[in-house]
């Protein structure tokens, strides 16, 4: 494993020279992170390359790095882990997962947006079409917005739907509720009603639990 994952890491530092940010190995798997203005041009190296051909998008995620390696301190407010947030420099990042079935190989790509307010990379969907509904995902829990994407809208929560509910400063209970009026006859939402509870099993509580 180690040896097929040394002539990868050979081959994509041999093809993408000069557009490699940075190139780690965890898990058994190479992380390629690339800037967002590069991106179209280093996945589509990474599907046609003969060496490479990584045909197949299997997986995209958005993801929020606002609280990385933080902990809690007994004041109950978080505490970064500075070595953890300066390896991570931007906030939000869309993650691509590749598949090589003419290598039998697997490549993760990882690409920060660089306006931590208004999240923006580039659509991949020419690349991979199946990249279509990975990207309303990320656009609709993270707000991340991919241009030039065909159809972008949200696609699991409903079209009044308020805020990026992935996001780490989105509240457990949400902004509002949404109810059928029988009066109305229609649907109307309202600020949310329901109570905070208190899930945590009582053994693995910080001692601060509740107190912010």
């Amino acid at each position: 494993m180690t040896t097929d994952l040394n002539v990868l890491a050979s081959k994509l530092t041999e093809v993408l020279s000069g557009k490699m940010v940075a190139l780690e190995e965890r898990l058994g798997e190479l992380t390629l992170v690339a800037k967002a203005s590069d991106m179209a041009e280093v996945l589509t190296r990474l599907r046609d390359d003969a060496g490479l051909r990584f045909e197949l998008l299997i997986d995209l995620c958005g993801i929020d790095y606002s609280a990385y390696g933080s902990d809690i301190s007994e004041e109950g407010r978080y505490l970064p882990d500075e070595e953890a947030a300066a390896s991570y420099p931007k906030r939000f990042a869309a993650i691509y997962h590749l598949l090589s079935v003419t290598h039998n190989a697997r490549l993760r790509v990882r690409i920060f947006a660089e306006d931590d307010t208004m999240p923006v990379l580039d659509t991949v969907t020419g690349i991979w079409p199946v990249a279509n509904w990975f990207e309303r995902e990320a656009f609709d829990l993270y707000g991340i917005v991919f241009v030039g994407h065909p159809d972008l809208r949200r696609i699991l929560t409903d079209y009044g739907f308020v805020g990026n509910p992935f996001r780490k400063d989105f509240p457990l209970s949400g902004h509002v509720e949404m109810r059928y009026d029988p009066e109305q006859k229609r649907v109307v939402y309202q600020p949310v009603t329901v109570e905070p509870r208190e899930v945590t099993p009582r053994i693995v509580r910080e001692e601060t639990f509740g107190q912010n």
